[in-house]
């Protein structure tokens, strides 16, 4: 067997060598947990809440889920769990990589789906048989481009809010690491630097302040940063410290905004202790990927799931009122039977979606973005 000599490693300005960087491999565990985290969703907007998805039961899902709307309820801090997944994926993804490949790449991850997402729910809120408000032409084309939010505009996709936060966090990891060159060094002050600016801008009380920083959610996308840095040196004592911080912060904010024990007129009752455990359990979940301990989940499937997983939460919430009205009020089924049927009808979408939309589209922008840039 012939050995080939190891390349040449690139040398810093002081002569020392780089830190290797680690090999990435598919941590198929990460997309498992995405799909949790879009479940967790799901099962909030069908049953952990009140509002629109009333009408499609005929009456409160409180009344169909006795015992678990109150379990169902905490579903919605999926998307703290989403945030911090999100901040793990994207500093691993812009390391090492240009501007131009970053923003390519996370277009065409975002927006062939969204597009879809987009004119389908319209399409179908549009019918005279679903009982839904369909949104005027022009606020459907706001709608497509994704800034909606800060245009003032209505919705189609009601958890599109997330995205605007998705796409401000891609905007400030874009400027500050992406594109003056990741680094260890450069990834730390990027997340010092945010976690004390969000912590100014809760006490400066200035709108554009709260529109950049996000102190609501920085703390969550900050966590996952960090975690990838322990994903890339276990032993680094800056990179636990941002995430223990990251957790302290957010899951203040979290209690804050979710804890209404004192509010006769709550869906159900969010205790302080059980939304604490719900973070708690998303920054250890994605610590538990980081560190290797879930390396042995390592099916072929956990990556279908995690594909699923984005236009899943798309479409699940709109759609899934209709399917909910079709199979409880007008064919009859039981709530538990609707509830899952209802699930497995906006996966099946979902697969439709990746399979026709995300294959087909994604590759193309991407290399066209690539390209023209």
């Amino acid at each position: 067997m012939t050995v080939r000599p190891a390349p040449d490693l690139p040398r810093r300005p002081d002569g020392e060598l780089p830190a290797p960087r680690p090999r990435e491999t598919r941590l198929r565990a990460l997309d498992g947990l995405r799909l949790v985290a879009a479940l967790m969703v799901a099962a909030y907007h069908y049953g952990g809440r009140g509002g629109e998805v009333t009408g499609s039961w005929g009456a409160s899902a409180q009344h169909q889920f006795p015992t678990l709307h109150t379990y169902f309820s905490y579903g919605c801090l999926g998307v703290q769990v989403f945030f911090v997944i999100s901040g793990f994926v994207i500093c691993m993804s812009g390391w090492g990589r240009p501007l131009k490949s970053f923003f390519a790449s996370r277009a065409a991850r975002l927006l062939p789906a969204y597009w879809a997402a987009v004119l389908l729910v319209t399409a179908v809120f549009a019918l005279p048989m679903v009982a839904q408000k369909a949104l005027s032409p022009s606020d459907v084309m706001v709608n497509m481009t994704m800034l909606q939010m800060p245009l003032g505009v209505d919705r189609v996709l009601g958890v599109c809010w997330t995205l605007w936060a998705e796409v401000r966090f891609y905007a400030l990891f874009a400027l500050c690491v992406v594109l003056p060159g990741a680094s260890r060094r450069r990834v730390i002050m990027f997340c010092a630097g945010w976690t004390l600016a969000a912590a100014i801008t809760q006490t400066a009380h200035q709108p554009l302040l709260d529109t950049v920083f996000m102190p609501e959610y920085a703390s969550f996308f900050i966590g996952g940063v960090g975690l990838y840095l322990v994903h890339r040196d276990r032993r680094d004592v800056y990179a636990w410290g941002i995430v223990v911080v990251s957790f302290l912060i957010g899951q203040h904010y979290a209690v804050r905004s979710l804890w209404n024990v004192s509010d006769p007129h709550a869906f159900a009752h969010r205790t302080s202790l059980g939304i604490v455990l719900v973070v708690a359990f998303g920054f250890l979940a994605v610590a538990a990927i980081a560190l290797g301990w879930l390396s042995w989940a390592n099916w072929r499937w956990l990556t279908v799931a995690g594909a699923l997983t984005y236009p899943f939460y798309l479409v699940h919430e709109h759609l899934g009122w209709v399917v909910i009205k079709v199979l409880h009020r007008d064919l009859g089924l039981p709530s538990a039977v609707t509830f899952a049927l209802t699930i497995a009808s906006m996966l099946t979408l979902a697969w439709l979606l990746n399979r026709f939309v995300e294959e087909r589209l994604g590759p193309r922008l991407r290399t066209a973005l690539n390209r023209t840039l």
